[in-house]
This record gives C-alpha cells, sequence and structure tokens, in this order.
C-alpha cells in the first residue's frame, strides 16, 4: 500500500502524519517513508534518534520500494500542479492533514478543488485539533462532512508531546510522558481507518473486475 500525506498549506501537521503512520504500518509489515518535504523534516527527525522504519530521500527511495509492504511518502507543501497530479496518481490513499482554522481550511478546499480532475482516493485528517471547551475541531468536522467530503472520524489532538518526540528523534510512543498514549492514539486510530478503506477499496476493486468478467 503506497499512502501519500500532502496539504496546500504548510503547519499543518504533514510531516509528523507521514512519520505516525510510518509507525503505524511498521508494526503490522516493513514499511519505508520517503521524506520528499524540501524540508527534510522526517530524515531530520530520524537523524536525531531512532525510528521504527527505513526513512529515505526520493532517490533511495525508488530504489528500495520493491523491499518494503507499505510506503508512506511525505511531499513538499504546496506542491505545483504537475507535482499534485504525479501525488494523486501515484498512490493508494491520499491523506490531507489540516489544521481547523480558516486559513488552512481553505487551502484544503482549494486543493480538494485541484484533485477533482483526477480520479484519486483520498481523505482529510484534522489536526492540532485545540482541547475543549474549543470547538474548532468539531466545528471543521462537521462543516466538511457537509460539504460531502470524506474525513477522518479520528482527529489528531493539538499537544505539546509531539515536539517532544522531535526533539528526541522517536515516534510519539516512545516518548517518557504522561500525554504519550494518548497522543500516539489519535494516529492509531486513523490508522486503523486507512486499513479498513484498503479493504474496501479492494473489496469494490474485486466486485467491478467480477463484474466485467461476466
Amino acid at each position: 500500500m503506497i499512502i501519500t500525506v500532502a496539504a496546500f498549506k504548510g503547519g499543518v501537521g504533514k510531516s509528523t502524519t507521514a512519520l505516525h503512520l510510518a509507525t503505524y504500518l511498521q508494526n503490522l509489515a516493513d514499511t519505508l517513508l520517503v521524506d520528499g518535504d524540501l524540508n527534510r523534516s522526517a530524515l531530520d527527525w530520524s537523524n536525531r534518534g531512532c525510528l521504527p522504519f527505513k526513512v529515505a530521500d526520493e532517490q533511495q527511495g525508488i530504489q528500495l520500494a520493491k523491499l518494503y509492504e507499505h510506503i508512506v511518502i511525505d511531499t513538499p507543501a504546496r506542491p505545483d500542479p504537475d507535482e499534485l497530479k504525479t501525488i494523486a496518481q501515484g498512490c493508494d490513499l491520499l491523506v490531507i492533514p489540516t489544521t481547523p482554522d480558516a486559513i488552512a481550511l481553505a487551502a484544503t478546499m482549494q486543493m480538494v478543488e485541484s484533485l477533482k480532475q483526477y480520479k484519486t482516493n483520498y481523505r482529510i485528517l484534522l489536526t492540532l485539533i485545540p482541547p475543549n471547551p474549543n470547538k474548532a475541531g468539531e466545528e471543521a468536522r462537521t462543516a466538511l462532512s457537509n460539504a460531502g467530503l470524506p474525513v477522518f472520524k479520528s482527529g489528531i489532538r493539538r499537544l505539546a508531546v509531539f515536539q517532544r518526540a522531535a526533539l528526541e528523534g522517536v515516534p510519539v510512543n516512545a516518548v517518557k510522558d504522561s500525554y504519550a498514549q494518548i497522543a500516539w492514539q489519535c494516529y492509531a486510530e486513523a490508522g486503523k481507518e486507512i486499513l479498513e478503506n484498503s479493504i474496501t477499496v479492494k473489496g469494490q476493486r474485486s466486485r467491478v473486475k467480477g463484474q466485467n468478467n461476466l
């Protein structure tokens, strides 16, 4: 399975999402994270500590891809039209992280509009969701759902332990912090949804293939 993480706006947890989805998938099968972000955030994260999966740049990724069951690709922020076409057509699932603020949501809507010309299996992931009593996350989810857009049921809470994980160079579930498992559970739930989505898509493809053979 190839999962690409992309967004039209920076600062929405794109690299953090790619890294933790790779962590989740590594628990199931060998996973490669390809760091295509110009900032090399995932590679820097890996160099500061130890990650449970391989991280490679784009050139290394091409050579290593055949050795791995799952591939997660981190991309540059605000991809240009050609990059977006490659991103849209080169993955099994496109994950679009967005914070629940108006500017990020507007950028997400622009990206979704640009994706309409491609048959892309994508899903929007709300990130950096503020704690209660702030209702921004709930309101953003409702707005996206009312617009008919596919949204993860789970969301990523705004927790300082993610910053600690980056500084230590480990996934958040390896940080010794009382909030570490709460933070990890956010991505674990998103990972479960991805697997469920993958099974559904494969089932639909099988039915279509069967109908075509009749």
